[in-house]
């Protein structure tokens, strides 16, 4: 057996890294040392828990699983000492969240400043990324989706309103088009596209009217993987794009956009902060999801 668990937070750190030198240097040890503290519990559990080449270092069979069962015990064990010393101090302390560049523009910069002044030594790092992430094992606070695609297993908080996607083009493109009088016209026009970074296909467009739903596959010559390039896209003219309505009111205000099948783009539920139930214990980070929660 293990003789304390400096020897287990050792192969968590070159477990995770997939490097000696990399977790030596976290742990503050030379990568000699922390390679004998390796191979004297391996000797002692009497497994090989990873597999060493010259050039590489990862996990065994025995090796992951022994990380995926003890690894989340020392996270909480992390989060509960944290807690204890932001109780003997004021709220600190860095949170991470992961997150579209839509939900940080309609979101978060609207209340992040006001948060950011009151509490000074909070830090917040907010990672754009549409891949369905997951928040535990890539050492993230918090996370945000729709509310309904969330794991029953996370704490969820409403952080924003139900919202709808905006079909909009500029009017220099409807001056040469035009305007699509249903979803099925949109295939003999020039879309912007977005490309799922999860599925890796391009995203099939969503309408819905008197209970009948529809899904459009378009065609363009520009394809993004985000929604804020495409809608930039559409203000230059270069097609149709299919973003949230919220981004598109300054544009449609001021003329630079135009929105078409307005009554043909379905409410969608709105975003949610979610998280496992061990972030509860902080108080720098309960006091930023009261700051991002919705208040009808």
């Amino acid at each position: 057996m293990p003789q304390n668990l400096s020897d287990l937070q050792a192969f968590l750190a070159v477990a995770r890294e997939n490097s000696f030198t990399k977790a030596a240097a976290k742990l503050g040890v030379t990568p000699s040392a922390l390679s004998h503290t390796i191979k004297g519990l391996e000797e002692r559990l009497g497994l090989r828990l990873l597999s060493r080449t010259t050039r590489s270092v990862a996990p065994t069979a025995a090796g992951l699983r022994l990380a995926q069962s003890i690894g989340p015990h020392f996270e909480e064990i992390d989060a509960e000492i944290a807690a204890l010393r932001e109780l003997r101090d004021k709220p600190a302390g860095t949170i991470r969240i992961t997150c579209i560049d839509y939900v940080i523009e309609s979101i978060f910069r609207p209340k992040l400043p006001a948060f950011l002044r009151n509490y000074p030594d909070i830090k917040v790092e907010l990672a754009i990324d549409y891949g369905l992430t997951n928040i535990v094992e890539q050492r993230f606070d918090a996370g945000v989706r729709i509310g309904e695609s969330i794991s029953k297993d996370m704490i969820a908080v409403r952080i924003g309103p139900d919202w709808r996607f905006s079909v909009v083009a500029a009017p220099a493109y409807f001056a040469q088009h035009s305007p699509p009088a249903t979803p099925q016209d949109l295939t003999s026009h020039r879309c912007i596209n977005h490309r799922l970074t999860t599925a890796g296909s391009l995203y099939a467009w969503e309408f819905e009217k008197d209970g009948r739903e529809l899904n459009v596959r378009v065609d363009g010559q520009v394809t993004f993987n985000s929604v804020i390039p495409a809608l930039h896209a559409a203000v230059d003219g270069l097609g149709l794009a299919y973003v949230p309505e919220e981004l598109t009111k300054p544009y449609l205000e001021d003329g630079r956009l135009r929105e078409v099948l307005a009554d043909w783009c379905p409410t969608l539920q709105g975003y949610h902060l979610y998280y496992p139930n061990r972030r509860q214990a902080l108080p720098a980070f309960s006091l930023l999801v009261d700051a991002l929660r919705h208040r009808a």
